[in-house]
């Protein structure tokens, strides 16, 4: 007998399609991270030649602050997707993001001669991991204002 309370008639727990896609779209991000973080080479060095041009034209835009802004946008993800399926226990996204991170860099700094282990990487990455739980607690805030309207 299912509980009235976690099921509605179907059968499903309210939410449960959302969750499956959620959770497609978090290992489809893992697996693109991870190709990127442990490729042999830096990931951003094929893209120099161009990164150069279009930072010859904003001076304050340096290659080390497009790779610094790259780091967050690519932790974003994270704190979005860890967010959404801890929802109880979101305090646990920044641990999770720091810690995942400093595997990665220790990862590289160990087993991978052509990429370096920065606390810049580390910083950075845990700044988008804080970006992505503000993002979904800020979406869960308006969903839970316009419902009280």
């Amino acid at each position: 007998m299912s509980d009235s309370l976690s099921e509605n008639a179907t059968g499903t727990v309210p939410g449960q399609p959302r969750l499956r896609r959620a959770l497609f779209w978090m290992i489809a991000y893992a697996l693109i991270v991870a190709v990127i973080v442990f490729w042999p080479e830096p990931f951003l060095s094929a893209l120099d030649p161009w990164i150069r041009r279009v930072t010859a034209g904003f001076p304050g835009l340096t290659l080390v602050r497009v790779e610094f802004i790259a780091n967050v946008a690519m932790f974003v993800p994270l704190g979005c997707f860890l967010a959404m399926f801890l929802r109880r226990h979101r305090y646990l996204v920044v641990p999770i993001g720091f810690l995942t991170t400093c595997l990665i860099e220790t990862v590289q700094g160990l087993f991978l001669s052509d990429r370096s282990a920065t606390v810049a990487d580390v910083i950075a990455n845990t700044a988008g991991a804080c970006i992505g739980l503000l993002v979904i607690e800020v979406v869960d805030a308006l969903r839970r204002r316009a419902s009280r309207r």
